[in-house]
């Protein structure tokens, strides 16, 4: 038997298919609340329908006062009416007995069935379901009268009071038959898509009825019918069940068990295309064959199953209507090529080899002017004035800390000046010139453990060494161009997850390291006092000195204890006068004077309390708690608040903590040096080839770091709709290079974790979702306009010194902290190194465990730990030169990893690499790695894959 359908199905499943991103065209497309569904039909080709929101009016009173009353309403989930408490139930997976659908099919195969019924009203509706041969003239229009009579529904506007509609059921004329003020009030029409449709479903024991009642009506046109329904939707589908009194809930379940039935997308996709009772039938009957029994007296069946995270894949049932048009050999292949990543099919645009000199730049800036102008109007949305605060305030964090620490590096041949300005004049360039404006230019841990190397060779070997950065700056210029010449950056589809893991973790854990370490260099420097142990001195404030608004000094230890110091930007106690406190013996006078093991106390204390809050405030959004417009901005502004009240816990005690030091003049960190640095200063000439050698090693260490936080931001999960440019991005970091060697600014790439919180702030979730179900992804923002401002503010930061001196530097460092937990915390890499503490019965049912042995799970986790492990200890120590061909060799310990784990194991851990993607079609599917379509785990191959790495500030 075929369903209905399935002539549309074989021409439209003949069509190719379609990419998801062609389908979330605008701000307000993407996956409706049918969720997955509806972008597997747009995958198969099938068409998408409206949502469709059912309602269930029970009839109720016999034989007193009968009246009809809303009990239960389903989008995908259902929600009972609590009477009692005067409220809705929390969405819930519906739950059916057999009994309940098995008379149903029966009362619908003898009743009265009409599709495209032309009614256009209610009462043209009663009228036409009422013409039944066996109801007598008097039953017929008591039945229509009845049936005319106004439903109460529980409707709770905001701010008010629930609603319980007309107190005193009545008939409804024809002037009856507008909507309610109460149903446009209604909060859950807000929920609700635009086009959404609604499928009303009559049920209840009527005494005067010899025999039982059964309409079904799907109408050509859909009609608001009056206050029938809670929310003024235009009806699609009508569904009348009545009959004499019966034992039990009979009537009651069945009409629960027809709301559950229009709430499937499969069985609503079906009935939506039938045009007979037979197809009607066929569809119920193949809902039927999917239901999942549950055995009587192992589980409460009053017991509400809430809804999944993730809404399983309907891949499974649309592929099996597939099978009964084209048979099961279609099947099996269409089941292979999804399960892989539906192969076989091209590489992206933007990694197809042209043959051509230059030919993927060329074709990225033609891929990208198409979409230039639209880079800017799409930024014209709310959303992205909060991304801006937030990556504006990690921007200046990262300036800061990492100004710090190239400071400290190069003993002050760069410092935090030139972390802002060439922050702001990389950062800006980019956004504008760049094929992924998305991503964040900014000083990273690898590249700052170059300079650091590169600053020791020059000091070891008594070399200038702004001009012999110069050249090393040039070179690597050259060779990334040459890079971009070749096309290598097609290379990047070998960064599989083994690589990006690998490279995020490292990245993550120099954040967590640098954070940790500044404030452990504090409480070294400062240590906190004992209880009894006599005081060390303290510091003074001294208002309007040198042009600042405060200086700090120290006083002379009491016991004059040799105590190592921190530089805190602080001045010189010998050119100040002796504070009272140092007058009387080192103690503090005054809410301006502090002991010295407060600083270490209180910054720690400013330290954890930024990070804990930080991290909190990211897990509001998907707590309970509060609105729902109060958990976004909590989410959204978690740094920046947490930076706030860092800031004012500092400022309302007074506390002497370390402050962010701002330059007041615009000049270079070192003394005697224009903006312009000498090609060769000091330098014999022959050192401008000699630099060509360690440009090699930077040269690889760029493309690394560039092109795999590109294959990071530019994942299909991301659902990016402007396409990448690695050709594009990497010709502009060749040219930033060269520009900001010639001035002296530190080196920029790709910042991995600032880059994904920033697409992360730039999430498109959709409006309207189902009950209970959670927001669907849509995609991401795509504009160059919050980058742009970003850097423009970061530049203009340097004149905001008044302000950004009161910042306590503790509170930047667990924002610091924060950031790289978040990143860490986020990838698969870390899970599975939590089942290695886990035992068996404890650890979670994740997909891989299902498919992969756990010892060669840990295997895998251990290869990686190793290697991360071998690279930490590379960058620690002198051979930290070679540092970059280390994390090239991840590439060639993942391609060896091929000959310890089968491809099988391999597509669960990791993924495969290019070749082995081409072998597999021209192999076939292995029955080594096939899955019977009816076995348990078939379905886990339909489950949608996340991004893996993401960081989320939400």
């Amino acid at each position: 038997m075929k369903l209905p359908g399935q002539e549309e199905f074989e021409v439209s499943s003949a069509c190719e298919n379609v990419p998801t991103g062609e389908l979330d065209s605008g701000p307000g497309s993407g996956p409706s609340p049918d969720g997955p569904s509806d972008t597997d039909r747009g995958e198969l080709g099938v068409p998408k329908d409206p949502l469709l929101f059912i309602q269930l009016n029970e009839l109720l009173g016999w034989p007193q006062a009968l009246e009809w009353r809303e009990t239960g309403r389903w989008v995908l989930f259902e929600e009972k009416l609590e009477v009692g408490a005067g409220r809705w139930s929390v969405p819930h997976v519906p739950t059916l007995a057999l009994p309940s659908l098995q008379k149903l099919r029966s009362l619908l195969a003898e009743g009265l069935v009409l599709l495209d019924c032309p009614a256009q009203s209610f009462l043209e509706l009663v009228e036409q379901v009422t013409r039944v041969e066996s109801l007598s003239p008097e039953l017929r229009g008591q039945l229509q009268a009845l049936l005319l009579q106004r439903p109460q529904h529980l409707i709770q506007p905001i701010g008010t009071r629930p609603c319980q509609g007309s107190a005193h059921p009545r008939e409804a004329s024809h002037n009856e038959e507008a909507p309610l003020k109460e149903q446009h009030q209604n909060p859950l029409r807000r929920k609700l898509p635009p086009g959404a449709e609604a499928g009303v479903v009559l049920a209840g024991e009527l005494g005067f009825l010899a025999q039982p009642l059964g309409a079904f009506v799907r109408l050509r046109d859909p009609v608001v019918l009056g206050p029938l329904t809670e929310v003024p939707l235009p009806s699609r589908f009508f569904c009348l069940l009545l009959g004499p009194s019966t034992l039990g809930k009979g009537y009651h379940e069945m009409g629960r068990a027809m709301a559950v039935l229009l709430s499937d997308p499969q069985f609503q996709w079906s009935v939506r295309r039938a045009s007979n009772l037979r197809h009607l039938l066929a569809a119920l009957d193949a809902f039927l064959e999917e239901v999942t029994v549950l055995p009587p007296g192992r589980w409460d069946p009053t017991a509400r199953i809430a809804p999944p995270k993730c809404l399983p894949s309907q891949h499974k049932r649309l592929l099996s209507q597939l099978r009964e048009v084209q048979g099961r050999s279609a099947r099996h292949g269409a089941l292979a090529e999804d399960r892989y990543g539906h192969w076989p099919q091209a590489p992206s645009p933007e990694l197809q080899r042209t043959g051509r000199l230059f030919g993927g730049l060329v074709q990225d800036v033609r891929r990208k002017a198409s979409w230039y102008p639209s880079d800017f109007l799409d930024a014209l949305h709310p959303q992205c004035f909060s991304a801006v605060l937030y990556i504006y305030l990690a921007t200046v964090t990262n300036a800061i800390t990492f100004g710090g620490l190239l400071g400290e590096a190069t003993n002050g041949a760069q410092g935090v000046l030139e972390s802002f300005l060439g922050t702001a004049v990389a950062g800006a360039a980019f956004c504008l010139m760049a094929g992924q404006p998305l991503t964040i230019l900014s000083s990273t841990g690898p590249v700052l453990v170059f300079e650091r190397l590169l600053f020791s060779f020059s000091r070891d070997y008594s070399l200038d060494y702004l001009p012999f950065r110069l050249w090393v700056g040039i070179w690597v210029a050259t060779f990334c161009l040459a890079l971009v010449a070749t096309e290598a950056s097609v290379l990047v589809r070998y960064f599989t997850r083994f690589t990006e893991e690998g490279f995020c973790a490292l990245i993550s854990l120099i954040f967590i390291y640098d954070a940790v370490g500044k404030m452990l260099s504090l409480t070294s420097a400062y240590p906190i006092q004992s209880p009894g142990y006599p005081a060390y001195g303290c510091f003074c404030q001294y208002p309007d000195l040198g042009g600042n608004e405060s200086e700090w000094t120290r006083t002379e230890p009491k016991d004059r204890d040799d105590i190592s110091s921190m530089d805190l930007g602080l001045v010189n106690a010998s050119l100040l006068p002796p504070p009272e406190c140092a007058r009387r013996g080192g103690q503090p006078r005054g809410p301006s004077c502090h002991t010295v093991p407060d600083i270490a106390f209180f910054s720690l204390l400013l330290f954890l309390t930024s990070f804990l809050l930080a991290t909190a405030l990211k897990h509001v959004k998907a707590s309970r708690f509060f609105p729902s417009v109060v958990r976004r901005v909590l989410g959204d502004f978690s740094s920046v608040l947490a930076m706030l009240l860092g800031c004012g816990l500092d400022s309302f005690l007074g506390l002497a903590t370390p402050k962010l030091t701002v330059p007041s003049e615009f000049k270079p960190t070192l003394p005697g040096r224009g903006w312009l640095v000498s090609p060769f200063g000091a330098n014999p000439w022959w050192l401008s080839v000699a630099a060509a050698l360690p440009a090699l090693l930077l040269s690889v260490l760029i493309f690394m770091d560039q092109q795999i936080t590109a294959v990071i931001l530019n994942r299909a999960e991301y659902k990016l709709q402007k396409g990448a440019g690695f050709h594009l991005d990497l010709f502009c970091v060749a040219l930033l290079m060269l520009l900001t060697s010639v001035l002296g600014l530190p080196w920029y790439v790709s910042a991995t974790v600032i880059s994904l919180a920033h697409m992360d702030s730039l999430r498109r979730e959709s409006r309207a979702c189902a009950l209970g179900e959670p927001r669907s992804f849509l995609g991401i923002r795509e504009q160059r306009l919050t980058g742009l401002v970003v850097f423009i503010l970061t530049g203009t930061s340097i004149f905001l010194a008044p302000v950004l001196k009161f910042i306590p530097m503790p509170v930047l460092y667990g924002i610091f902290l924060y950031m790289g937990v978040a990143a860490i915390s986020s990838i698969q890499f870390t899970k599975r190194i939590q089942l290695l503490l886990m035992p068996a019965k404890h650890q979670p049912d994740l997909l891989l465990l299902r498919h992969v042995p756990l010892s060669r799970v840990h295997l895998f986790t251990a290869i990686q730990l190793a290697c991360l492990g071998l690279l930490w200890i590379i960058k620690s120590t002198p051979a930290a030169i070679i540092f970059p061909l280390m994390l090239l060799g991840l590439v060639g310990v993942r391609k060896a990893l091929e000959r310890v784990f089968s491809p099988q194991e391999l597509l669960w851990l990791d993924e495969l690499m290019p070749e082995k993607e081409r072998s597999i079609p021209e192999k076939g599917l292995e029955p080594e790695y096939s899955l019977s379509g009816d076995s348990e785990d078939s379905e886990l191959m339909y489950q949608p894959r996340a991004p893996e790495i993401n960081i989320s500030v939400n």
